[in-house]
């Protein structure tokens, strides 16, 4: 049975890591002590020790693990031993590419399926999706494949933003940038805002958090869902 959070952040404004998710945390890793956590995504180019440091100073505060998968002499074991995993945001390119040099993908995958509980940030959502191809990352490593886990029916784009009308930028939007992307491919794409989340219990995805997500298929008009609906895409 799959066990997901698969937020847009790890930090909303006005507040410090995963603070905002830390009472949900709390339940989804009700069974486990100690959480391995994935920092290969390295936001601002920062070591995977640094990387590991935050986090495991966020999870302290709910009495919570976290050893790095990078510490591990072999990490596809680790993962198949882990008890919870967290992925967490950066750069999705550098993320991806390092999952498939290391071998990991399908390990990660299958570890999922079986109900590994796993959380996700940024970069760490964008993964579960089917393709990573609607990141707003920049391409600064090329992985060999945009597959990703395809534990979601579509793909995701975290930190979702409206275009603002008083803006003096000139540059696309990102609901602009989605649309194009549905015009090569026809995969459904979930736009999460900040401080939302999917709660994914094995088939059953819930959008959690105070606000709506957008949702943009193939040949139709984006439309909104509201905090607590069931996605069905």
């Amino acid at each position: 049975m799959k066990n997901l959070i698969v937020a847009s952040t790890s930090t909303i404004f006005g507040g410090t890591y995963l603070s905002y998710l830390l009472d949900e945390l709390s339940i989804h890793f009700k069974e486990t002590n100690e959480i391995i956590f994935i920092p290969y995504a390295r936001p601002g180019g920062i070591s995977y020790d640094q990387y590991t440091s935050i986090a495991a100073d966020a999870f302290s505060k709910i009495e919570k693990k976290i050893i790095g998968l990078h510490t591990f002499k072999n990490p596809e074991i680790a993962l198949k031993n882990a008890k919870a995993v967290f992925v967490g945001g950066g750069n999705t390119f550098v993320l991806v590419k390092q999952l498939y040099t290391l071998k990991l993908m399908r390990t990660l995958k299958e570890e999922i399926i079986k109900g590994l509980p796993y959380l996700g940030t940024s970069a760490g959502s964008n993964i579960c999706g089917l393709t990573m191809n609607t990141t707003n990352d920049m391409p600064i490593v090329y992985p060999p494949s945009f597959k990703t886990l395809g534990v979601l029916p579509f793909n995701i784009n975290p930190h979702y933003l409206d275009p603002n009308p008083t803006s003096k930028h000139m540059g696309e939007t990102r609901e602009t940038r989605i649309k194009e992307f549905l015009t090569q491919q026809t995969v459904p794409v979930v736009g999460i805002r900040e401080g939302s989340w999917l709660q994914v219990k094995n088939e059953k995805i819930t959008l959690k958090g105070g606000l709506s997500a957008r949702i943009f298929e193939p040949s139709k008009d984006p439309y909104e869902i509201v905090s607590e609906h069931i996605i069905n895409l």
